[in-house]
């Protein structure tokens, strides 16, 4: 299950998520909105005991701990269930974490995006370095072990020596993550950083990076396995698992996606709408789709190529797996282990290249 928090203090330059800065004073109506969501679904019969729960946004960590509880406590799950909660530096708090703690949470993910002030600054971040080992320090003290940060690479002002620095700030906290994600910067339209082409990144830096990334990671025990997540052994993320995999989840909320069985349906994404859909019938369900046989096999290996798992060397047809052998011209972007093919470092820089080498969409397969 995934549940949208759509609150910031305020909103970064290169993001493009439902989120508002000027809503704080409709915190208790969303939680209530979100809780009416979620006793229409069960009316319906349409939830399941959730194996994962990830509170995202936006920032989650602003509706406090009291509300971010009754939310949690509203969502059935199964023994031993990830509970994830999106956390800013700045607004991770003792009293929150111990709120959070004592509701169930599990795991935390800290947008920490950089551990150099100015490259903070070029991304539109506010918080600073301190503020995340402050954070880091108050992860030890209430007990929880399984936490993530999260980085983007590529921003405007930042050098290879910066990129190396915060990797290494990073690894240096304590305790240390135990998951790491890095995001290349992506340009979204109508947010502040599309319209400053000035500062829009580059490909190139951002593919050296991405190396520079992967041994730093690696060194320190953290083992790929997405192309954008690392992980020490058992901490990859079950939560995002299920979405690569193709599996079925549940988001409420504003804008949240939901999956099903190949039906893929949405939430109105502005938040008044959503609160004044869900008060009129529990739902605020915007659009859907359905995937057919052969386009769910293929968005299934799509996914499942992004990760160390690969895809079975019969998902290609005998020409185009000739191109991806030894010898062949896209033999460096992936490598055999046993049946499987499975995406080598410059194959992941190069992951779209792969992808298009995939069975067409008139060939059903199976993705296992």
């Amino acid at each position: 299950m995934y549940l949208h928090v759509p609150f910031c203090t305020s909103r970064c330059d290169y993001c493009a998520f439902a989120t508002w800065t000027d809503r704080h004073h409709l915190h208790d109506t969303y939680v209530d909105a979100v809780l009416a969501e979620l006793a229409a679904a069960a009316a319906r019969g349409a939830l399941r005991p959730a194996t994962s729960v990830f509170f995202g946004g936006g920032t989650p960590s602003l509706l406090g701990g009291r509300r971010l509880a009754r939310l949690l406590d509203a969502v059935d799950r199964v023994e031993g269930a990830e509970v994830t909660v999106e956390c800013n530096p700045e607004t991770t708090t003792a009293e929150l974490l111990d709120a959070l703690v004592e509701a169930g949470v599990t795991r935390l993910s800290l947008g920490v995006q950089s551990m150099v002030p100015h490259v903070l600054r070029g991304l539109g971040r506010h918080h600073r370095p301190d503020q995340v080992r402050r954070a880091v320090d108050r992860l030890g003290a209430a007990g929880i072990e399984r936490y993530s940060v999260d980085l983007i690479y590529g921003g405007f002002g930042e050098q290879d020596a910066d990129w190396v620095a915060t990797l290494d700030a990073v690894l240096a906290l304590d305790p240390a993550p135990t998951h790491l994600s890095a995001y290349a910067l992506t340009v979204e339209p109508g947010t502040p950083l599309w319209r400053d082409p000035a500062r829009h990144p580059d490909d190139d830096v951002q593919a050296r990076r991405y190396e520079l990334a992967d041994d730093l990671l690696a060194a320190a025990g953290l083992d790929w396995y997405e192309v954008s997540n690392w992980a020490r052994p058992g901490h990859a993320c079950r939560h995002n698992r299920t979405y690569w995999q193709q599996g079925d989840y549940l988001g409420v909320g504003c804008a949240a996606h939901s999956h099903r069985s190949g039906r893929r349906w949405w939430n109105v994404r502005h938040l008044d709408r959503y609160l004044e859909a869900v008060a009129r019938g529990g739902t605020a369900v915007a659009g859907e789709e359905r995937l057919g046989p052969d386009e769910a096999a293929l968005e299934a290996l799509q996914l499942a190529l992004r990760t160390r798992d690969g895809v079975p060397d019969h998902a290609f047809p005998p020409d185009r797996l000739a191109r991806l052998e030894d010898g062949g011209p896209l033999g460096p972007l992936v490598e055999r282990h046993g049946r499987r093919l499975v995406l080598t470092r410059r194959g992941r820089l190069l992951c779209n290249v792969v992808a298009g080498d995939l069975l067409p969409r008139t060939l059903t397969i199976s993705a296992g």
